[in-house]
């Protein structure tokens, strides 16, 4: 029976996104057999030994089923997989993520590919600065001395700097940073299938647009040019209700808001059905209801191609949908890509499902995830 053992992980960075690299590797380390526990403040610091960009550093704790050399083989893997390029050159070069075990238990493993303790951490105050963080009691099992003291006695005297940077020691974690998550796309692109997914996941209040009960939907299918105008106003109306109520109303008991809807789908979707003189009355009532209406901290968007569309809208059976062309949803493909583009401050990020099954394969849900994850981590680094 494998025991659980307890290590401490120092993680640095000096090349590219650094605060985005510290936090994914933390989050790629952790599978079935290592769990993060605790994680220390980030501190910035000068390259030390060789000329470079100065280091972001801190120091994690981990529970885990693996033993140090497993352990280690776990490490070069994550930090393989973030582009780590380890050289056979001796000496020290910049790097996007560098992983070391510094205690395991209260072991002491002495090999030629593994030292524990490690060999220099108490030489190193960007070291031993967020250990005391996390573990400032922590005694080292050769020298016999807690963290603190070591600190004390370190006689690295560089300068640190702590960041407001914060280590999340999960996704469920970094997902509560949000407050409302929009998933959006076009008729059939799987958009309220993927809410209910992460919703279920993360422990997020949903909102969701309701379509179905709107007594327009079937006669604009029919008639278009008749039915579009107090179509998309009634659509308007019932979204900026829902959604403000929805929006504004927070649950305790829930991490943050995921819609599959964003109101502005309105206006694109009123641009495409609309005449010149009815889209311009509509827009000024638009304009309103927008500036009054809570953003999404990030805006995602779901690409499918016409094909795939298509199918999926023939596969859900509403027979009011039966009639939709494919040049109609290419209209709407572009004009949600066009307010992309021209909503650069908008924190968006585009998907492309083309060739991702999310409800049948796990991998392309998890690659989605990563993608949200990957952009909201970005955001956290701006804010600090």
């Amino acid at each position: 029976m494998n025991l659980e053992h307890t290590a401490y992980l120092s993680l640095g960075s000096n090349l590219g996104n650094r605060y985005l690299l510290l936090q994914q590797a933390l989050l790629k380390l952790q599978d079935d057999r290592l769990k993060v526990t605790d994680a220390s403040a980030i501190y910035e610091n000068k390259a030390v030994g060789f000329d470079g960009a100065d280091f972001l550093n801190a120091c994690i704790a981990i529970q885990t089923t693996y033993n140090p050399l497993l352990l280690l083989q776990r490490i070069r893997t994550t930090e393989q997989e973030l582009g780590r390029e380890r050289s056979e050159i001796s000496g020290y070069t910049s790097r996007t993520v560098d992983l070391d075990i510094l205690y395991f238990d209260d072991m002491v493993v002495t090999m030629d590919e593994l030292t524990i303790p490690h060999p220099r951490m108490t030489e190193r105050n960007f070291v031993l600065k967020p250990l005391a963080d996390i573990a400032p009691q922590y005694y080292h099992p050769v020298d016999h001395i807690d963290t603190r003291n070591l600190l004390q006695q370190c006689r690295d005297k560089s300068s640190l700097r702590k960041t407001g940077h914060i280590l999340y020691p999960n996704r469920q974690a970094l997902f509560g940073q949000l407050q409302f998550l929009a998933i959006e796309g076009n008729i059939g692109a799987g958009k309220s299938t993927l809410v209910n997914m992460i919703a279920k996941d993360f422990n997020a209040k949903m909102v969701l647009e309701r379509f179905a009960d709107n007594p327009f939907l079937p006669k604009f299918y029919d008639d278009q040019a008749r039915y579009a105008f107090p179509l998309e106003m009634s659509f308007l109306a019932d979204r900026y209700q829902q959604f403000t109520d929805d929006t504004s109303q927070f649950d305790l008991f829930k991490n943050f808001m995921i819609s599959d809807y964003d109101i502005f789908k309105s206006l694109i979707f009123a641009k495409i059905t609309l005449q010149k003189e009815e889209f311009a009355l509509y827009k000024k009532v638009f304009n309103f209801m927008y500036n009054e209406v809570k953003k999404p901290d990030i805006y995602v968007y779901l690409y499918q191609n016409t094909t795939r569309l298509l199918a999926n809208i023939k596969k859900r059976g509403r027979d009011y949908e039966k009639n939709i062309s494919g040049n109609y949803l290419d209209k709407i493909n572009r004009g949600y890509l066009d307010f992309i583009k021209i909503n650069p401050l908008q924190n968006s990020l585009a998907i492309d499902l083309t060739n991702l099954d999310f409800v049948a394969n796990t991998r392309d849900y998890e690659h989605i995830l990563g993608l949200i994850e990957t952009r909201l981590i970005e955001i956290l680094s701006e804010g600090n």
